[in-house]
């Protein structure tokens, strides 16, 4: 049993930097790869991967791609263009719109919308935020829109329907793998490794959409806590805009913080949560820690657990109806 501290979370940063700059380089050898793919979102997560693959290899073997698209925020693409020049690496910025409205990406988005607010329109702001979690019950969804017409800040809210979220996330899923599939063929003709970014609450909690976002060679932070690649950030020396930036999920077209989305609670508190439901710390005392509830506490430990068995498919390999000795050993 651990003992839950404020300290708990501090990060020896550059030890940490070494270690992973030292299985870093062990990884793409044994990848026989010569550099690394790094597509950046303007996030904490992608920034610092960046700055850490900068830092082992040389900003001339680092390659870093921005793939913005419709709904995503001009302020994420800014901070991604701020933090290449400041690394001084090669990369480009490729609009991936017109590949998701081909595949139609947007059409299945908004044909789900309409059955919860008929008289939906694209030009409306949208999000889906995460209802009843830590109320003990099933999580379920809202769907939340803005007319183009509202007041600053004026919403409406509606219960989504099972049939209606998964379409949404079906069709919002494209976002991520089309841009996965834009980072394999600059690492095909590079020769290079592709960088996956989560840090270790979205890679324990399955925040991530499969052959999307969770697919990649190597994950350097994915054991980092979300607030330790804070530390590693500023460590790192990274500009301001992005050492500031609060967590989004930047795929909705409604501003959206990753804790209304899909965390208990927001990443600093999350953090504790798992680092002590990891180390068996009681939930009374968790409790204690964060100013909460001995039932919320025990409801987020509930919580992340529910996540890991639902989301444990991400991580699973295909399965096979016999074994492949000779290629698995």
């Amino acid at each position: 049993m651990g003992t839950l501290t404020k300290s708990v979370l501090d990060l020896d940063c550059e030890k940490e930097a070494g270690t992973i700059a030292l299985r870093l380089r062990e990884g793409l050898r044994d990848l026989s790869r010569r550099g690394l793919v790094v597509a950046v979102s303007g996030g904490i997560d992608s920034s610092v991967c960046a700055a850490l693959a900068v830092r082992t290899l040389g900003r001339e073997r680092v390659y870093c791609i921005m793939l913005p698209e419709t709904d995503g925020s001009s302020s994420s693409l800014a901070r991604g263009q701020e933090l290449v020049a400041h690394l001084g690496v090669a990369h480009e910025v490729q609009d991936i719109s017109s590949t998701l409205a081909a595949i139609g990406c947007y059409a299945k988005r908004d044909e789900a919308v309409r059955s919860v607010f008929p008289d939906y329109q694209p030009s409306w702001k949208y999000k889906i935020a995460i209802t009843d979690g830590l109320d003990g019950r099933y999580n379920t969804f809202d769907l939340i829109v803005q007319r183009p017409d509202a007041k600053a800040g004026q919403t409406e809210t509606r219960r989504l329907g099972g049939q209606e979220f998964f379409q949404i996330v079906a069709a919002t899923n494209h976002k991520q793998r089309i841009r996965k599939t834009i980072e394999y063929f600059h690492a095909d003709r590079l020769n290079y490794a592709v960088t996956g970014t989560p840090n270790r609450l979205e890679y324990d909690q399955g925040f991530f959409v499969k052959n999307g976002d969770g697919s990649a060679d190597v994950k350097p932070i994915a054991h980092l806590y979300k607030s330790q690649v804070y530390q590693m950030a500023r460590h790192l020396k990274l500009p301001p805009a992005i050492c500031d930036a609060v967590p989004t999920t930047d795929t909705y077209s409604l501003w959206q913080g990753q804790d209304e989305f899909y965390y208990a609670l927001p990443y600093q508190q999350m953090d504790f949560a798992l680092w002590a439901k990891n180390h068996d710390v009681p939930a009374q005392d968790l409790a204690a820690f964060l100013g909460i509830s001995p039932e919320r506490a025990q409801h987020v430990y509930k919580d992340i657990d529910v996540k890991r068995a639902a989301t444990r498919y991400l991580h699973r390999r295909p399965i096979l109806m016999a074994p492949v000795s000779e290629v698995h050993g």
